[in-house]
């Protein structure tokens, strides 16, 4: 079912353009003069039904006369005759919780208004909520929702302890090179591999050091 009230799923693209377009509205918005100004990117259809809908372009993406709003330079001034749009709007919504109230309804509240009038499934209807308490922001009402930003710092994987059985096999599997004693030009490098045994104590370690020491490294 389509929708009458529109929406866009994140804030960003409708700010964006509010805000390009105070600078300077142009005389025919389509898909492509968004694209060409580099605004609202893969949410140009959205955007532009946002504008429709609040009157600032006609069918055929005309700027209207409701676009002279954002010639105003003060941005309170600006606020309050953007919030004049709005309210036209979303009149069913202003007739129905009244002109205080729509402007500050709970998300949950909004939520329920535009899946009852439109129709919407829920996910609809919560990005609908979204576009309405964004364009109130604009017109001063509440703070406009910023997405949360994600730490782009990596966490930091925790040293796991090697087991034992681990730690034994990587130290029977110790090498040493002993370079040769040749008085030639012609270097030889000696790899022996010794396997030690996983149950022996300190004693067997030492005596089998000492015994390589003696007769491979100090011998002459």
């Amino acid at each position: 079912m389509s929708s009458n009230y529109p929406y866009v799923s994140s804030a960003g693209p409708v700010v964006k353009t509010i805000e390009r377009f105070r600078k300077q509205f142009p005389s025919e918005v389509t898909a492509d003069t968004l694209r060409k100004l580099g605004i609202a990117p893969k949410n140009e259809s959205y955007v532009i039904n946002i504008l429709k809908f609040l009157n600032l372009i006609d069918a055929d993406g005309k700027k209207t006369e409701a676009a002279k709003t954002f010639l105003q330079h003060d941005d309170a001034k600006f606020a309050a005759e953007f919030e004049t749009i709005v309210r036209a709007a979303y009149a069913p919504l202003f007739d129905l919780a009244g002109d205080e109230h729509a402007w500050l309804q709970e998300r949950g509240e909004l939520v329920s208004f535009f899946r009852t009038s439109d129709g919407s499934s829920d996910l609809v209807g919560k990005r609908q909520a979204l576009t309405f308490s964004t364009l109130a922001a604009l017109s001063g009402h509440g703070e406009i929702a910023t997405p949360r930003t994600v730490s782009s710092t990596p966490k930091k994987t925790p040293a796991v302890a090697k087991p034992k059985a681990v730690v034994a096999e990587e130290r029977n599997a110790a090498v040493f090179a002993q370079p040769s004693s040749s008085s030639s030009n012609v270097g030889l490098t000696v790899r022996i591999e010794v396997n030690l045994p996983a149950n022996g104590d300190q004693k067997t370690y030492d005596a089998i050091f000492q015994s390589i020491r003696k007769n491979l490294i100090d011998s002459e």
